[in-house]
């Protein structure tokens, strides 16, 4: 995996100046990132002690925050641009993070693992659960509660009543149009209200 590949596709969905939340923001690389080069402003939220630390020691703002609590603390149209990258898998209540993401956001921009990633597809036909780059755990010891495909979330998205305005995978940083559900093993979509 190439984070900092990964990041800077995801950097040129981003308008120069946005407002932006980061949820599940980690160590708070992609919110420098956005600041230093597009000129961004914004907050993330994180649950982890460390990773907290980390975004502010990279000067971040950060609020540390179990997601799965909702973002009732922002209104709406709070910010630009909400990032929920590797997240979406970690949450209980997938679809309210999707209506909060365009209630406090004008774009929602998402990337998970995508379980339908063709060597994903050869573990499972061979009776064994896939270990890759996009998906390193086991699955006794997993923090995914749920998997999810890049065919799969087309179909959320429109239940949901979202519009996407973009949508690929990436494989190390490099972008993949053609066929990512069955080539790419991380999926990315921008959305918003339809």
């Amino acid at each position: 995996m190439n984070p900092r590949g990964d990041f800077e596709q995801i950097a040129r969905m981003v308008p120069a100046g946005a407002h932006v939340l980061d949820l599940g923001c980690g160590d708070g690389s992609l919110l420098a990132l956005l600041r230093e080069t597009r000129g961004c402003t914004g907050y993330g939220i994180e649950l982890d002690d460390a990773k907290v630390e980390a975004c502010v020691a990279r000067g971040v703002n950060v609020i540390q925050r179990n997601l799965d609590e909702g973002l009732s603390l922002f209104q709406d149209n709070a910010f630009d641009v909400v990032l929920q990258l590797e997240t979406l898998q970690h949450l209980r209540r997938t679809e309210l993070m999707l209506q909060e993401t365009v209630r406090v956001g004008r774009i929602g921009i998402v990337s998970f693992p995508n379980f339908a990633h063709w060597p994903n597809r050869l573990r499972v036909l061979a009776g064994r659960m896939p270990v890759t780059r996009a998906l390193p755990y086991q699955w006794y010891d997993t923090p995914n509660i749920r998997v999810g495909t890049f065919a799969e979330f087309e179909i959320l998205a429109r239940q949901q009543g979202l519009r996407l305005r973009e949508a690929f995978g990436l494989d190390g940083g490099r972008r993949i149009d053609w066929r990512p559900n069955l080539r790419a093993p991380t999926a990315v979509f921008s959305f918003e209200r339809g």
